[in-house]
């Protein structure tokens, strides 16, 4: 572990000598980090939030409780996790072969997930394996995402599909009728282009 002095862990995380962990992370009750995990600068690792071997997290990323973020996961700086999101790794889940016999490390092929700076996942957010979600982009709560997100697009629902642009600001932008939103952002008067996704 690297910086020990400037990170804070609760007695009742259990984190690897093996991760690596950036100065000024704070990892909260029961969290648990496994060995080869990197964990960058400044990030906030919520209570009972399991990252697993190998997993990579860049800085400033805020992972709210109850995340699981299971091997193959990327997730680049500034992103934001919501509270119960899931990152699944195995596009073919299954427990035991048609022989009944157990299922081991061989029969699984880890299929990685990215999410890209300043990305916004919402609460009980599930991501399926192979997909990248793009910069800035913004995924709404409960959403099951199952294709790639384009940078600062909107998503929603169960298959999560495009509402409209989010705003480096965080300002959900419906599309309309017309098509994508196009104008000032009303929050902080950043121009969005109006260009679909």
């Amino acid at each position: 572990m690297s910086d020990p002095s400037s990170v804070r862990i609760h007695p009742t995380a259990e984190v690897s000598p093996q991760a690596s962990i950036g100065p000024g992370t704070s990892i909260w009750n029961q969290a648990q980090v496994r060995e080869g995990a990197r964990i960058g600068r400044e990030c906030v690792v919520g209570k009972n939030v399991y990252v697993d071997a190998g997993v990579a997290i860049g800085d400033r990323v805020k992972i709210g409780n109850n995340v699981s973020l299971f091997h193959g996961v990327t997730i680049e700086d500034g992103v934001f996790i919501g509270p119960h999101v899931c990152f699944t790794n195995d596009r073919l889940p299954r427990a035991i072969n048609p022989d009944g016999s157990l299922k081991g490390p061989d029969d699984w092929e880890v299929t990685p997930i990215r999410v890209r700076e300043g990305a916004s996942l919402g609460a009980n957010a599930t991501l399926l394996p192979g997909v990248t979600v793009g910069r800035w982009a913004l995924v709404a709560a409960g959403s099951v995402v199952t294709r790639d997100v384009a940078d600062q697009e909107l998503v929603a629902g169960n298959p999560a599909r495009r509402l409209g642009t989010a705003c480096v600001c965080g300002e959900p932008l419906r599309d309309t009728e017309q098509g994508p939103f196009s104008g000032d952002c009303p929050r902080c008067g950043r121009p969005i282009a109006g260009e679909a996704a």
